[in-house]
Formats: C-alpha cells, structure tokens, sequence
C-alpha cells in the first residue's frame, strides 16, 4: 500500500487531498499547524518524525485568504519556517518525493495590476535566473516564491519535487474567509444588497477544489518536475460570481461594493497550456456553483 503524508490536512486543500489518496486506497497520516484542534502539529513531524513516505503532500500555510494577506504581513515568517522544516526534514529522512503547493500569488503583480496591461500568467513568467523576478503578491506571494526556491534547492539535494500553483480554487465546503465561501453564504441568506469587497470587477481564475487535487496528483503521476499551473484560462469576475451565486439561490440582488476593503489584484488568470498536457479540468464555475447550492439545500 502507497503511503502519504499530507500536511495542512485541517484546511480547505489538505482535507481533499487526504480524501482523495483515501479513495484511491492510500494510508494517509496527517498534521497540520499547531492550531489543529486535536491534530498533530506539523513541527513536530519534521522535527521528530523518521517515517519515509511515498508522497508528502505539503499544503499547510497560515490563513491564505485576502483579509489575512493584506493584514497579517508577518504570517509571511511562519510561512517560511513552516516550508523550511518541511524541506530540510523531507532531505534528511530521505522522502521519496514531494508535492508543494505553491500559488498563483507567487506570480509578478505587473501583468495583474490593471486590464490594460494584464494577460495570461504562464509559468515561464516566474524564473529564478533574472536580476529582477518581479514583485508577487504581498508577503504571502514572497513566501510561495521562497518556497519554491527552497524546492529548487531540495530538488540539488536529490529530492524529487513538484511543484503546482493553484488558482482561485473553490467548492461547496469553503470557508467564508475565501471569497467564493463567503458569496455561498451570502446567497444562502438572500442578502441583498449583497457584499463585494472591492470595485467587484476583479477577475479571477476559479478552479473546483475536485481539479486541484486530481489535476496536482496528475501532475505527480506524469512525473513533471516543472512547475505547474492548476486553473481553467478562464476569467470571471466577481460581480457575475455573485450574480451567479444569486440567480441559482432564485433572486437577484443589488451589489454593496466596498472598495476600501483588501481586493486584490485586478486580474489574475492561468496559462492552463502546461497543465493541459497532464490533465484537463472538469468542473465549470457554473457546475460548481449548482454543487455548493444543491449541497446547501441538502443540509
């Protein structure tokens, strides 16, 4: 039996992907940071642990939603340390290979600031061989790109590593911090005039949580060594997101945007040409939303 240890199994990535290796009939051990309720706490793993799994699925970081980027800077620390000993550990004890998620957010924020200048984000836009790499996204998108330097490094020590970069995922068991949870919950209650934190024409690259896990095992399945992008090339904002959301709740609301709250960047779509050779998304935002409904409606 292939055996697995996923990281940041309490959050929204890690418990699907501990799920999904599950079904196909993995033993799976799990941690996560040392808020876990009742969990292991991931430090303690790599400072202890000397089991050699098949896969370690590393998905633990410190609130990765918009409030906590823009607000919390220094998570940017915990984050670092938390990739550092995951590495070192995975190094010394000899794990036969690695999948780290990193993000979207390590992308260069001058092809995401305005339409005017924004196009799809391929994965040749991050090199690490440039004087100037380009600046991510806040510090969360510092530590992702740090992380994946600290993977490069691994890789020199004879870890295998791969690495993807997840877009907007989303799914029926979100959280309301993200905003995809947040809308979901919003429609659940018929509010109207309903929150959009921002202009509301942000545009993001919405992938179901389904194809980041599978589309993620793929990737380790091919063997890719390169990173990978995890998203759909397609772009929809959050205004018609709500608009969706609505609809299939069966009303329609006047929007109450906030632009003084954390928004993001104005655009920020995949490149889906690389990934297209190892696996093919198949959950539309449309579908996915019908799902979070039908879900909410069944509770």
């Amino acid at each position: 039996m292939k055996t697995a240890l996923v990281t940041g199994a309490a959050g929204f990535v890690g418990r699907h992907m501990e799920a999904e290796l599950l079904r196909r009939g993995w033993s799976v051990d799990v941690c996560d940071i040392d808020d876990y309720a009742g969990g292991i706490d991931a430090h303690d793993i790599f400072r202890a642990c000397r089991d050699v799994y098949d896969l370690v699925v590393h998905a633990a970081a410190t609130a990765p939603h918009r409030a906590a980027i823009d607000g919390l800077p220094m998570n940017m620390a915990l984050d670092l340390a938390l990739d550092a000993a995951m590495f070192e550990w995975a190094v010394r004890t000899g794990q036969r290979r690695v999948l780290y998620l990193s993000s979207s957010a390590a992308y260069p924020i001058d092809y995401q600031r305005d339409f005017a200048t924004a196009r799809p984000l391929s994965e040749a836009m991050v090199r690490f061989d440039r004087y100037n790499i380009g600046t991510p996204d806040a510090s969360y998108g510092w530590a992702k790109l740090t992380g994946e330097r600290m993977a490069a490094a691994a890789v020199l020590a004879g870890l295998p590593v791969h690495v993807v970069r997840p877009f907007s995922g989303y799914g029926e068991d979100q959280g309301v911090d993200w905003p995809f949870g947040a809308f979901l919950d919003r429609a659940r209650r018929r509010e109207d005039p309903f929150l959009i934190w921002g202009t509301g024409e942000q545009v993001r690259d919405w992938i179901h949580i389904d194809d980041v896990v599978t589309g993620a095992l793929a990737v380790v399945d091919a063997d890719v060594r390169e990173p990978i992008n995890l998203c759909t090339g397609v772009g929809t904002s959050m205004r018609d997101l709500a608009a969706m959301m609505c609809a299939e709740a069966g009303y329609r609301a006047a929007f109450d945007l906030r632009e003084d709250a954390p928004a993001g960047v104005a655009c920020r779509v995949g490149d889906p040409t690389r990934m297209l050779d190892v696996y093919r998304p198949g959950v539309s935002l449309a579908e996915g939303v019908r799902r979070a409904m039908r879900a909410l409606v069944g509770q």
